[in-house]
């Protein structure tokens, strides 16, 4: 089974990121498989209003094929910039922050590597501009660009731009990562902040030259996390637009438990009223189904995760660990 457009897209990125042999035929037929992607999902949007993925693997697609400087059809382009111009990108009242930087690292691409016309190079510049505005207006207080995991995201569109030294928002972004940085615990998140501590953008990943890069990569075996003894207990509340919710339960984990362990041993629990499922990303397990309720792309809704009363978690149900007797919200979210 082939994989989807931005699944693709990370593992082509990654492939020109390890130098491999000029252009063998099984890279080629990838970026095929790429572009033909693509164009499924530019019809999904001509149809929906929409990609048939999302615009964030849209536009890794876009960025993946530029990387690799392949062209795509301008229409494919309009699409994307389209979207970005008309907000159509960002859910109702909200930011999208990765997706837009994502959009703007295609569009900077595009441009930079003369993948397109004067015209619609004029187009791309004026877009990532307002991207990079729309960035520094929703920095939040605690220094990061929408959340932990857009940051790095939004900091390659600075970098890629040569903006990062006269846009303080940058500088606070970077110390906010630096100091969070054990969010950052599955290879394609760490992946996505490498190469922003490093200065650098996916961008570069193009004018690498090959020849002379040193074999560096050297296994590393990660410590497991320190022990931790006791148990507490965790309160799981579900919230859904359905009579049957809300509800809630009171979860014993043993100290130190993941988000996902404490799902279940809520599953696990009598009289097995509380059910989930997870679907297996790039980031990590992605929280699909509760109670049976699925999110569904179609309809643009998803589970969101919350410490009470309204903060939302910065990590993946695998990667958060809650605190003893704090309530955790699940709340069947549109965006």
């Amino acid at each position: 089974e082939w994989p989807e457009t931005g699944r693709l897209a990370l593992y082509l990125l990654g492939l020109r990121a390890t130098c491999p042999p000029l252009e063998p035929s099984s890279q080629r037929s990838l970026v095929t498989w790429l572009k033909y992607y693509l164009e499924e999902d530019w019809a999904g949007s001509r149809q929906h209003g929409r990609p048939l993925t999302s615009h964030y693997q849209y536009s890794l697609g876009i960025l993946a094929l530029c990387v690799h400087r392949k062209r795509v059809r301008e229409e494919v382009i309009q699409r994307l910039l389209a979207a970005e111009r008309q907000g159509r990108i960002r859910p109702a009242g909200g930011s999208a922050v990765d997706t837009e930087a994502l959009a703007a690292l295609a569009f900077t691409c595009l441009e930079r590597e003369r993948l397109v016309g004067s015209r619609l190079a004029a187009e791309l510049r004026a877009a990532r501009r307002r991207v990079r505005k729309r960035m520094v207006e929703v920095q939040g207080p605690d220094g990061f660009f929408g959340n932990v995991y857009s940051t790095p995201w939004a900091m390659q569109v600075f970098i890629s731009t040569n903006t990062c030294r006269t846009q303080p928002a940058y500088g606070r972004a970077m110390a906010a990562l630096l100091e969070n940085l054990d969010a950052f615990t599955t290879a394609a998140t760490m992946a996505q902040v490498l190469p922003v501590l490093h200065g650098r953008s996916y961008l570069d990943i193009a004018s690498m030259r090959c020849q002379e890069e040193l074999d560096t990569l050297t296994p590393v075996s990660p410590e497991p996390p320190p022990e931790m003894l006791g148990n507490m207990t965790v309160r799981l509340v579900v919230e859904c637009p359905l009579p049957r919710c809300p509800q809630h339960w009171q979860v014993p984990v043993p100290a130190g438990a993941s988000l996902l362990d404490v799902l279940r041993a809520a599953a696990a629990q009598e009289p097995h009223d509380f059910t989930f499922d997870t679907r297996d990303t790039p980031q990590g397990p992605f929280l699909s189904m509760v109670l049976g309720l699925e999110a569904q792309q179609q309809k643009r809704s998803y589970w969101q995760l919350l410490s009470a009363p309204s903060t939302n978690l910065q990590m993946g149900v695998a990667q958060y660990r809650p605190r003893d007797g704090e309530t955790l919200i699940l709340r069947l979210s549109e965006w």
